[in-house]
């Protein structure tokens, strides 16, 4: 029985994390100043805090019902938008591209990095290694869907022209971004194991 009884705090401790979680992002998505097609926003701060904190199967969790609010219609996703279209938009992209960093970000950190953090320096460094590969899996997928949906409504875009509107006005906010993410979470995950 008292397993049991154990068993079900954990979930629900998960399951108030994952919400927690979730409304950490949605807040930080509405931080946002609109730049081209592309906004920006404080909304890889808060993917990256909460991977960095909760780890990546919990913090996959925690995306996955942020993305979910936005396509049953709450206004969580940047600009208070909210619906399908916003992920068949040209930025939809990095939107499913969170979701796909985090299930990368969870493989890469339970199979290698995971044991690697163990001081603050140490989770610094690898903090940081694992926010530029999560980084890298957005741009990928936010650049690769906002060619293809460009394409489909104006008209062939070259791959240099997607790279100086989507990537190349991001790199030092998100670098900056990604530093205060590492450096939060050093308290954060401690607080909430």
């Amino acid at each position: 029985m008292e397993n049991t009884v154990n068993i079900s705090r954990i979930k629900t401790y998960d399951l108030v994390l994952a919400a927690i979680c979730a409304a950490l992002i949605t807040i930080t998505s509405w931080i946002s100043i609109n730049v081209w097609e592309i906004p920006f926003t404080l909304q890889t701060f808060g993917i990256l805090l909460v991977l960095f904190s909760i780890g990546g199967k919990r913090g996959t969790v925690s995306i996955a019902v942020y993305i979910l609010l936005g396509l049953i219609g709450a206004p969580v996703f940047a600009g208070f938008k909210s619906g399908p279209a916003s992920l068949v938009g040209p930025t939809g992209g990095f939107i499913i591209g969170f979701l796909v960093a985090a299930l990368v970000y969870w493989l890469v950190d339970e199979k290698v990095f995971k044991k690697l953090k163990s001081s603050p320096s140490k989770h610094m460094i690898f903090c940081a290694i694992e926010g530029i590969i999560v980084e890298l899996v957005l741009y990928v997928f936010g650049v690769a869907w906002f060619m293809i949906m460009y394409t489909r409504k104006s008209g062939p875009i070259g791959l240099g022209a997607v790279l100086m509107m989507c990537v190349v006005p991001f790199l030092l906010p998100d670098a900056v971004k990604l530093i205060c993410a590492c450096a939060s979470s050093i308290r954060t995950s401690r607080a909430i194991k």
